[in-house]
């Protein structure tokens, strides 16, 4: 079904396809799940970049392909952090009205002071490899020409500075017309998807505050029972008849130190993370909410000015 925007500009929801993406496809060695594909694209071997001006990191971006958009069957290209965060903006400013995956935050998060620790960066590694990995699973926004550019280009610079007059331009001319302009009504739906995101994202919150809480608690009395336990060990060597359930009470609470730094580490690598990304998509969903409201107010806008004009037309 043909979809328009309020303006009744059409909007190309279909997947671009060509022979190649259709007929020619390939079986990649490296997709585990052992579909078939004519994209696979992953990111690793994180490097430390040390300039006078700054340091920073960057990433290896391999793609293998089949399709006859891309030049080649392979491509590895080096970015960093401040690219895909290029790439995300471009495909949300090309893509309005499609859901665009978040990006792992740009800042360090809490209890990691290094943003250059190891840990630091497998994290964010991963997190892009997922980014990449949504994009080249999605049907529209894997055939979109800022993503080919972001996969193939040796220099991505050079593109970076195109098209920036424009789109300040655009920007502006936007924000004039939308500017001070309130709407009329939001209709039904999306006023109460908007409200559904509001309360989810407060309940997210909360419920990642509690969290960050109860890992820093546990990490807390994690330090405190391993210096407990060996106090038992030693005082079993002092005490001859007391030292076999001495040292029972030290295994215990050896045995209470493992599972609770396996409790803060699932915690930590499973269910933050995931909390994370929920808070992150429902960001962007409404930031997709907040661009559907300019386009109906530059819309509304319109109309009013049209209105206005007949109303000054003299009378023939």
């Amino acid at each position: 079904q043909d979809l328009s925007l309020p303006n009744g500009t059409p909007v190309d929801t279909s997947s671009p396809a060509s022979s190649s993406s259709l007929l020619n496809r390939l079986q990649l060695d490296d997709d585990l799940d052992g579909e078939t594909r004519d994209l696979f694209v992953t990111v690793d071997d994180p490097k430390k970049h040390v300039c006078t001006m700054e340091t920073y990191i960057t990433y290896r971006v391999t793609t293998k392909t089949t399709r006859a958009e891309f030049d080649l069957p392979e491509y590895s290209v080096r970015r960093r952090y401040q690219d895909f965060d290029w790439l995300r903006n471009k495909l949300e400013e090309s893509q309005p009205t499609h859901l665009i995956p978040p990006l792992p935050e740009k800042f360090v998060v809490k209890g990691v002071v290094d943003r250059f620790s190891e840990e630091f960066v497998e994290t964010r590694r991963r997190a892009l490899d997922k980014f990449l990995k949504r994009i080249t699973d999605h049907p529209v926004l894997s055939f979109n020409e800022h993503f080919n550019v972001f996969l193939t280009a040796k220099d991505l610079n050079a593109y970076k500075k195109q098209g920036m007059a424009l789109l300040t331009k655009v920007g502006e001319s936007v924000k004039y017309v939308t500017g001070g302009y309130k709407l009329r009504s939001r209709p039904l739906e999306f006023a109460a998807i908007g409200e559904y995101l509001d309360t989810f994202s407060l309940k997210l919150g909360t419920i990642d505050r509690i969290a960050q809480r109860i890992i820093k608690e546990q990490l807390e009395y994690l330090v405190e029972l391993r210096e407990y336990g060996p106090v038992y060990s030693t005082w079993g060597g002092l005490e001859v008849e007391l030292a076999e359930p001495l040292e029972g009470v030290s295994a215990c609470i050896g045995n209470c130190c493992t599972a609770l730094e396996e409790l803060s580490e699932d915690m930590s690598e499973d269910f933050l993370p995931v909390l994370r990304e929920y808070i992150l998509y429902s960001e962007s969903m409404k930031n997709v909410l907040k661009k559907r409201d300019q386009v109906q107010a530059e819309y509304e806008a319109k109309l009013e000015a049209v209105a206005l004009k007949k109303e000054e037309r003299p009378k023939v």
